[in-house]
Formats: structure tokens, sequence, C-alpha cells
């Protein structure tokens, strides 16, 4: 809760809450109870990032915890559109994710459910990785491919993500930017990290 408040009026404009399961992903991290208590604890939007395995099974949790936004994966989801459809469904904006492996393309056909295109650009896990530069050509894929279809989904980037590197996720096409490390480890606090991915990328 503290670290939340610290970023409450710095321009952070929604908290991203990666939820690990240590089976899609070798890593334990937040579950319900936490996003009870930062729902309680903010009112920035609350964007869930599931990392689990069935997330199916988990969406309604999520939501009645407080969740704005659930994103799955496509690697985990066999049943991706039913699955954004369902999100929806639960008052929550749908997204969904690709890892560093997966082509852009298999993104394609669930855009229209889409709110937001999430574009791993770090394999997922672990925090403190440095961004794979060639995952920002598929940035720009699905940017194009949004166009293509007359859509308005965000595309997001997610995986180290600096003041060094954001202008080129945003050229590429990216419109949100996820950052942990160069935030919550900036050397003059939260705020200041987001200070300076913003005044990379052009904005107050």
């Amino acid at each position: 809760a503290d670290e939340v408040h610290a970023l409450e009026g710095s321009g952070a404009e929604r908290l991203h809450v990666d939820v690990m399961d240590g089976v899609f992903v070798p890593n334990f991290t937040f579950g319900t109870d936490t996003v009870r208590v930062l729902r309680r604890a903010t009112s920035l939007p609350l964007e869930l990032h599931l990392m689990i395995v069935e997330p199916d099974r988990h969406l309604r949790t999520f939501a009645e915890a407080g969740a704005d936004a659930i994103t799955v994966h496509y690697e985990a989801s066999p049943h991706l559109h039913r699955t954004l459809v369902s999100i929806r469904d639960l008052d929550c904006r749908a997204g969904a994710a690709i890892n560093p492996s997966t082509p852009a393309a298999m993104l394609s056909e669930v855009l229209e459910v889409c709110d937001l295109a999430l574009v791993m650009t770090i394999a997922p896990g672990f925090g403190g990785q440095q961004l794979i530069e060639h995952t920002l050509r598929k940035v720009r894929e699905v940017r194009d491919d949004i166009e293509h279809q007359g859509l308005a989904t965000e595309v997001e980037v997610d995986g180290g993500v600096d003041a060094e590197n954001a202008r080129a996720c945003v050229d590429a096409g990216a419109t949100v930017l996820v950052a942990g490390t160069a935030v919550f480890h900036h050397t003059a606090g939260a705020a200041a990290g987001v200070a300076a991915i913003r005044s990379a990328v052009g904005e107050a």
C-alpha cells in the first residue's frame, strides 16, 4: 500500500499487477488477497496480468476482488476468444498477452474483443531482465494489425522498460508501458522513476 501511495499523483495511470502461479512461470507473486488490499488502498485502476494456467477458473474471483482489467496469455488460453468475452462480461477490460517466442499473428483473430494487446518484451516470470530488442518488431506488427482492422485496442509493452528504451517502445507502436524495476528501484523513489519514463517519451 505504501508503494501504491507513492505512485498516486506521479503520472502513473494504472497499476499493473503480475499474478504468477509457479506453473505457467517459475515464480509465485500476488493473489486475490493482495488485489483486495490494493483495491482498498487506491483509486488507480487495477490491471491484472494473469501468468497462470487455466485462467478461466479464476476470472470471476479476480474480478470480484477488484480488478478493472484482466489480461490472459495466448499460450495458456486454448479458447482465447471465449475467455476474452468472459472477461468483458465481468465488466472488466480484456487483454491478451503473447510471450517473446509467440508470433504477433496469434493475436490477430481476437483483437476485436481485446481492449489491450500485451507484447512481452522479456521472458515472463522474473523482474529485472533487459528488454529483448527484436520483440519491438512484434509491437509494430500488432499496431499495424489493429490499425488495419480499424480498432482502438491499446498496445502494451511489458518487460525491461526504462527511460533508455521507452521512446523506442512508443515509436514501435506501444500506447501503454509497464515498468517495475525502473520505477520501484529508482534511486530517487518510485515517483521519480515514473517521471523519468514519462519525460523520455515526451510527456510531462
